[in-house]
């Protein structure tokens, strides 16, 4: 890795792997269990879209966490500030 201004340090392959092995063995045992469970097929039907639903609104936080991290270089002004007033 470089430690120039400017370039942005790289997740390892390993990790990468890693964090995709974690994701896949947490939402195939969610899913099994809402299969398994013993419970009308709209309440599993219902756990595992709130499941999907949870899923994908994660995907969005992070997103948009790490956008603002990656956001405007030092000293420059936000383009978009909700909470800031002005």
């Amino acid at each position: 890795m470089s430690d120039t201004p400017g370039s942005k340090p790289q997740n390892t392959a390993a990790f990468y792997g890693q964090a995709v092995a974690s994701f896949a063995v947490a939402m195939a045992a969610t899913a099994i269990g809402i299969y398994q469970l013993s419970a009308d097929a709209w309440v599993r039907g219902f756990l595992a879209i709130a499941v999907l639903y949870l899923v994908t609104s994660s995907f969005t936080l992070a997103k948009v966490i790490r956008d603002r991290q990656e956001g405007p270089a030092q000293g420059a002004a936000p383009s978009y500030a909700p909470f800031e007033k002005r």
